[in-house]
Parts: C-alpha cells; sequence; structure tokens
C-alpha cells in the first residue's frame, strides 16, 4: 500500500495522482550506453576498464535514480495535497488544499517537449516547497485549482 493510500482520511479520495518523470533516467542511460559501446570496441591496445568504470557508473547512478523514482509520489485528493519523496530520507507535504496559496510550475524547452517540470508549493504561511522533475506538473496544478474552487 503506498504512502498516499495509507494516508487518506474517511471520505477522501484522489484526484490526481503523478510521480518524477523517467526524463532522471537519461543520464545513467547515456553513460550506460557509452561503456556498452567502449566494451564492444576492439581497437589495437583498448583498456576495458574504462567501459567497465563507465558501466559500474551507470549501474550505481540509475538504481539511486530508480529507488527515487518508486519511492516518490504526488497526489491531490478532494481535501489535500499529498507528496512523499525519498526513502532513507524521507521528505513530506500534506497540505490542505485551502492553506494551497500557490503552485509555481517551471519547465525549459525539454520539460515542455517530454512533459515533467518542477513545482513549487506555497502554503498561507509563506513556505516554499520546491520538488523537481515531475510528471505532468501542469496537470497536477491545474488539478490543485479546480479541487480548490
Amino acid at each position: 500500500m503506498s504512502y498516499v493510500e495509507k494516508s487518506l482520511a474517511p471520505g477522501e479520495r484522489v484526484v490526481f495522482r503523478t510521480r518524477l518523470s523517467a526524463v532522471m533516467f537519461v543520464w545513467p542511460v547515456l553513460i550506460g550506453v557509452a561503456g556498452i559501446v567502449l566494451l564492444f570496441l576492439k581497437a589495437g591496445d583498448f583498456d576495458n576498464d574504462l567501459a567497465l568504470a563507465l558501466l559500474g557508473v551507470a549501474v550505481v547512478f540509475g538504481l539511486g535514480r530508480y529507488i527515487s523514482f518508486r519511492s516518490s509520489e504526488f497526489a491531490v485528493t478532494n481535501q489535500r495535497v499529498i507528496i512523499k519523496v525519498g526513502v532513507i530520507r524521507r521528505r513530506t507535504l500534506e497540505l490542505q488544499r485551502t492553506k494551497v496559496e500557490a503552485i509555481a510550475v517551471n519547465q525549459g524547452l525539454s520539460g515542455r517537449l517530454f512533459g515533467y517540470g518542477d513545482i513549487i508549493v506555497t502554503g498561507t504561511g509563506g513556505t516554499k516547497e520546491p520538488f523537481r522533475q515531475i510528471g505532468a506538473p501542469l496537470q497536477f496544478s491545474r488539478a490543485v485549482q479546480i479541487s480548490s474552487a
């Protein structure tokens, strides 16, 4: 059972859910591809140590990203905004929809093309909580606004 399901109050239901964007896997994949290419190059006195090191870095880096991807949850319910990121160092935000003052969405060109971006949730007390590389950030923001109306 996910953190969001465990956190639901009686009568509360999820109206929108997203997670981190898969774009976070681009660098581990590129490093892994570079390692594979170097591994299969049969150039003269080429030593495979660099290729194996690149593959090791890609696996470790990719595994860390995978754990972050699987352990992060972003949800809007009919009553609250619920966000959880991290496993060992967990960071959560549970904010009543009526206490959300603003949600800023920052997207670059690649974010607009591939549907990811950063959000900053601002509560009525002035606290600003940034979250990076989430999928469907505009839809998340709209779900909070529509649910709050």
